[in-house]
């Protein structure tokens, strides 16, 4: 059965209006470790932050996640990109998509259909904006994680290990889709609840980072499975 698509702002902030916000805190240019991707990136994180709270009128927001190219993004979006077999011709579901660099990198890599799931309105016009500028398709939807993911064949989470009760809804996906045979794959650089007892790594790459978001230039990034 297919997901719904993301269509309602939860702020009410219009979504052409949320383009419209993106584009003018963010600049095209190329993912470091991915150049086969081009985002919408912005170059201070504290000022997006700031500037989101102010236009949804809501001062308790998370960081604009979708404005920067995490390390495990990175990390999983160059994974894909090098081993396209996984993804080509399949059906990808996309976690905490943030700037969409893991599903247009799905999508570049040839993958059939490709959603990113995610709860902020901002990262969802990022999104469909970043997917535009690589000329590829990515659909959006809401929160996925007490689902099954039905219908689709190959599961991504990058950097969304950060806090526990996303994390063990996020593995509770990640182990029905593996029950199924379907493909999980997560990206990350070690975060705090980053279930590494059920997970083997596949690959490690030192990953150019914004040295303002993660106190240093290059971290280590793995794209796991699980065992």
């Amino acid at each position: 059965m297919a997901l719904p698509r993301a269509s309602a702002s939860p702020s009410g902030v219009p979504p052409a209006s949320l383009e419209r916000f993106v584009l003018a805190n963010t600049t095209a240019g190329v993912v470091p470790f991915v150049p086969e991707v081009r985002l919408y990136l912005g170059d201070d994180a504290i000022a997006i932050w700031e500037r989101t709270e102010a236009a949804a009128g809501d001062k308790d927001r998370q960081p604009p996640f979708w404005a920067f190219p995490w390390a495990g993004g990175q990390a999983l979006a160059r994974y894909v990109l090098d081993h396209r077999e996984i993804v080509a011709g399949r059906a990808v579901l996309d976690l905490g998509s943030g700037s969409g660099l893991t599903a247009v990198a799905a999508a570049v890599a040839g993958a059939s259909r490709v959603l990113a799931s995610e709860v902020d309105e901002f990262a969802i016009a990022a999104i469909g904006l970043n997917a535009a500028l690589n000329g590829v398709g990515a659909e959006t939807t809401g929160d996925v994680l007490d689902g099954e993911a039905a219908g689709f064949d190959v599961v991504l989470a990058a950097d969304i290990w950060y806090q526990r009760d996303l994390a063990a809804r996020a593995l509770g996906l990640l182990r029905r889709v593996a029950v199924r045979g379907g493909t999980v794959l997560a990206g990350d650089l070690g975060r705090a609840f980053l279930p590494r007892e059920e997970l083997r790594e596949l690959a490690a790459y030192e990953v150019p980072v914004a040295a303002d978001l993660e106190s240093a230039p290059t971290r280590r990034a793995a794209v796991l499975t699980l065992r």
